[in-house]
């Protein structure tokens, strides 16, 4: 059997295929992201996977957030060790090849992630050629709902926002401003916790515009950044990931104010890599 799988900081899911390529199962698991965890995090991850599969594995596709080229080799043996593969069976590369595979297939394009972290390339239909590097959270991420949700907090107790939205804010989500720097600076997976906060987002953006126009700037930041300089305006970009996904009216406005334009919008790019690896 082949198990694949797309990987987010937030959760990984699996989908295992028979030897014909139809699909067998689908699993969910914990996020695996080897910047923010260690080793023994992610060998008791997946050992609780496997606990669930009841046939060996003939290959692995992984496809994973903050997979870069120096983790990639650790992360091989890992699953290869974990899951009793031969590591030539093993493939481990990062979620971005993995979006780019899933929208993309084996034509040129511009693929983008927009979910807890945010990221982009361009792809020549085999292999990522050029990337703005996204530098997480805290030096990048334009776009994402970590970043997102930093910026809604940062409105919201600058007084930028309306004050019955903070007011409802704080109600609906049983915070206060010293429980939000609590969590923020003081507890682990910050990055998690602020995409969580998109939700409220989706929630309200029509009674409150300003939180439409918020999500519309951080797009339009994150093309701005990341995907103009790969100077490919005839190309389409495509999207995957929960942001894109639930903001699709807010990513076509942005891309109109950069005269780009919005190809395949996918919440998730493991139908994408079904297809790729059947």
């Amino acid at each position: 059997m082949k198990l694949i799988a797309d990987s987010g900081s937030t959760k990984t899911d699996w989908v295992l295929l028979n030897s014909d390529g139809t699909t067998e199962s689908r699993l969910h698991t914990e996020g695996i992201n080897p910047v923010h965890q260690r080793e023994a995090d992610i060998r008791a991850i997946l050992s609780t996977l496997l606990a669930s599969l009841h046939a060996p594995l003939t290959s692995i596709h992984f496809y994973g957030s903050g997979l870069r080229p120096e983790l990639v080799p650790a992360m091989r043996s890992l699953l290869a060790e974990v899951f009793a593969v031969d590591a030539e069976a093993v493939e481990a590369e990062s979620d971005l090849l993995g979006a780019a595979r899933a929208l993309c297939g084996r034509s040129e394009g511009v693929a983008c992630i927009l979910g807890t972290g945010a990221n982009s390339c361009l792809y020549d239909g085999c292999r990522i050629v050029q990337n703005t590097p996204a530098l997480g959270y805290i030096l990048g991420d334009e776009g994402s709902g970590a970043v997102l949700g930093r910026n809604l907090l940062n409105a919201l107790y600058k007084g930028l926002l309306p004050k019955e939205l903070k007011q409802l804010f704080e109600e609906e989500m049983q915070l206060t401003m010293a429980q939000v720097i609590e969590r923020v600076y003081r507890q682990p997976l910050a990055n998690r916790w602020l995409a969580s906060l998109t939700p409220f987002i989706s929630r309200h953006k029509e009674q409150f515009g300003q939180l439409s126009m918020l999500v519309v700037d951080a797009f339009a930041n994150f093309l701005r950044r990341n995907v103009q300089p790969y100077g490919r305006t005839d190309l389409p970009l495509s999207a995957t990931g929960s942001i894109a996904w639930h903001f699709q009216t807010e990513l076509a406005h942005a891309a109109s104010l950069l005269t780009l334009r919005v190809g395949r919008v996918e919440q998730s790019p493991l139908e994408g890599l079904v297809r790729y690896h059947q």
